[in-house]
């Protein structure tokens, strides 16, 4: 990598991360406002990319619906209860898209590609990016504190930054996983991974990201979750669920590189220095912050944590 581009990309962190870290403190709406951004923008590179093989979808319309699915969870942050309105607009959406394609697109320019990669779009953007407000207001359990019990406290009151540890977990984890997987590989790899799909890629740095990724999730569930916040999470389950975050990392990055190769172009988009697109940022993160709340709600109990709802 040039020391230029090194250098852009250290500088958009250091600008991008602590806003982030703000707003996911923050939650509710300027959570939304930021996943919503980044849903929209996501979509319309989607969409950019697509449209050089071809198809014609609907992208302004694409990307707000990618957006609404996202505020929809600000309202009702859980799936249950976000999931009637947000299938109710994914239909409402399907038929008009489909009605306009009649007079935008016709026989000849691929309607039905037109329809089909805009509903992709907006779901694999915003309907995955809605789980970070999902898991920003999760009901945390935690650990009785006798201390606080004799102080007054309420030993079960929720920790503030207990929503927006659940929202890094997946984060963080996905970034080591990434960092030990590019440092990794330029290191050592030899052996390409998938070269048809990410030339980039390595078998080394795969297995790197991966360990890099569990050990990460071992001492967050000790020191972060058990330790800072008195949540009980075991160790266990943090390797476990960072395991799995790994390899879903890793899927995401080879799935938008498929697109790409598809497209033929390098990047997304130019948005970020250094950095490409928005969907050059967040495409780990459509499959990783899904997985981690399901690994919460359902396979915690399992591995000796408590049954989150």
């Amino acid at each position: 990598m040039a020391a230029s581009n090194l250098a852009q990309r250290v500088a958009v962190a250091a600008v991008g991360i602590p806003v982030a870290v703000a707003l996911v403190y923050a939650g509710g709406w300027a959570l939304g406002a930021l996943l919503a951004l980044a849903a929209a923008g996501a979509a319309l590179e989607l969409y950019r990319m697509s449209a050089l093989q071809g198809a014609r979808p609907f992208a302004l319309p694409g990307a707000v619906l990618a957006a609404g699915l996202v505020l929809m969870a600000v309202v009702r942050p859980a799936p249950a209860a976000a999931a009637p309105g947000q299938w109710a607009l994914v239909i409402a959406a399907t038929l008009a898209f489909s009605a306009a394609a009649i007079w935008s697109r016709g026989v000849d320019e691929l309607p039905l590609e037109a329809v089909a990669v805009t509903l992709a779009g907006a779901l694999l953007t915003g309907g995955t990016l809605a789980y970070g407000l999902f898991l920003r207001e999760m009901p945390v359990p935690r650990l009785i504190d006798v201390a606080g019990l004799a102080g007054g406290a309420n030993p079960l009151a929720r920790h503030p930054w207990a929503g927006p540890a659940l929202v890094f977990f997946p984060v963080a984890l996905t970034w080591v996983n990434d960092a030990a997987a590019f440092f990794a590989g330029r290191a050592w790899g030899r052996r390409k991974l998938i070269p048809g799909v990410s030339p980039g890629k390595t078998v080394v740095g795969a297995v790197a990201g991966f360990v890099a990724a569990v050990v990460a999730g071992g001492l967050c569930a000790a020191y972060v979750f058990g330790g800072w916040l008195g949540i009980p999470f075991p160790v266990l389950a943090g390797a476990v669920g960072a395991a799995l975050v790994s390899v879903a990392a890793q899927v995401g990055d080879l799935v938008e590189s498929l697109f790409k190769r598809e497209a033929g172009v390098k990047d997304s988009g130019k948005l970020l220095p250094g950095h490409g697109g928005i969907f050059d940022r967040v495409d780990a993160l459509l499959f990783t912050i899904p997985l981690a709340y399901w690994f919460l709600r359902v396979a915690m109990p399992l591995l000796g944590g408590p049954g989150w709802r």
